[in-house]
């Protein structure tokens, strides 16, 4: 019988232990180098750190635009229409509170004056009206769109404002029933409406004469703070009519962001460098929070984060709609 010649195991260095077939333990050959575990480097510390203040900076952003929509705005409404009505007090009084487009220089009225004074006594509403209804506009209250007469003027005079933020002065017009009263009062005198009703895009109203006049209530229709169309209430002057000044803008020239659900685009500039700013600030919020004290960097950088947090929130709101 031929017995076959021993062959080594791929490995040529494992020893067999007391002749079985079974291996005992591997030794490792002399002069042979040992492999090690090769440790995976952990991601660079700039990416972890911009990571967290990103999502630390765009968490502070929406909690901020939170505050500012649902609590902020309202305070700084009633802030003011107190302003306003102080201003337009005074305008009554020496007489130079604007009645037409133009003011008594003969310039177009600024957007933001005060100009009348509206009160709807069915929602206990008491509101200045201001001139033009942009989104920053409307921040102060109800607005005049300034391609239409003053209210108790013949023609269709459209009044403007928010449904539910800084203080939703318009939020309940819906509730406003046929023979319902509303007056006005301007530079004019008192100007007073009687209620036709609600009214959507579709419905036609009746031409109106030389004399007549009419008032158009417009502000969002859904949801607070999720508007899904637009809601108009008109209202039929039953006072004697006052006269028109000359007309220095041409009806249905208005800017875009006068219209109905729009923006102010104008404030996409300014969002753009505070949002710069507010991401330099929480970058260098992160480095001194390593570096510093944690108590100093909390004094001098909380503050600075929280004001520039609270102006990006402001131009934010005033690129979302005017009637919001």
């Amino acid at each position: 019988m031929t017995v076959a010649p021993h062959r080594p195991g791929p490995a040529g260095w494992l020893s067999r232990a007391g002749g079985g077939d079974r291996p005992s333990r591997p030794v490792w050959p002399a002069g042979l180098p040992r492999l090690q575990r090769v440790e995976q480097p952990p991601p660079p510390q700039w990416r972890t750190t911009l990571t967290t203040s990103a999502l630390g900076l765009l968490s502070l952003v929406l909690l901020v635009l939170l505050m500012n929509l649902t609590v902020v705005s309202q305070l700084q409404h009633w802030n003011s229409q107190r302003d306003l009505y102080s201003k337009l007090r005074l305008g009554f009084a020496e007489g130079s509170s604007p009645i037409g487009q133009l003011d008594i220089n003969g310039k177009i009225v600024e957007s933001g004056t005060p100009i009348a004074l509206l009160r709807i006594p069915r929602l206990g509403l008491r509101e200045v009206v201001v001139e033009g209804t942009s989104s920053r506009t409307t921040k102060l209250g109800v607005g005049h769109r300034r391609d239409t007469p003053f209210p108790g003027q013949p023609g269709v005079a459209i009044l403007m404002g928010r449904a539910a933020a800084y203080g939703g002065p318009l939020g309940g017009i819906g509730e406003l029933q046929r023979g319902d009263k509303i007056s006005v009062s301007t530079g004019q005198g008192i100007a007073q409406y009687e209620v036709i009703g609600p009214r959507n895009g579709a419905t036609q109203l009746p031409v109106l004469g030389p004399s007549d006049g009419r008032l158009t209530l417009i502000t969002a229709d859904g949801p607070p703070f999720a508007p899904t169309s637009v809601l108009r209430v008109d209202a039929k002057l039953i006072s004697k009519a006052q006269p028109r000044p000359p007309i220095a803008i041409a009806p249905g020239v208005v800017a875009d962001e006068d219209q109905a659900m729009s923006g102010d685009s104008e404030r996409a500039f300014s969002l753009s460098w505070l949002s710069e700013l507010l991401l330099g600030l929480s970058l260098a919020a992160v480095w001194a929070w390593k570096r510093w004290n944690r108590r100093a960097a909390y004094v001098v950088f909380l503050p600075a984060l929280t004001v520039t947090a609270f102006a990006c929130a402001d131009r934010v709101i005033d690129l979302l709609p005017n009637l919001l």
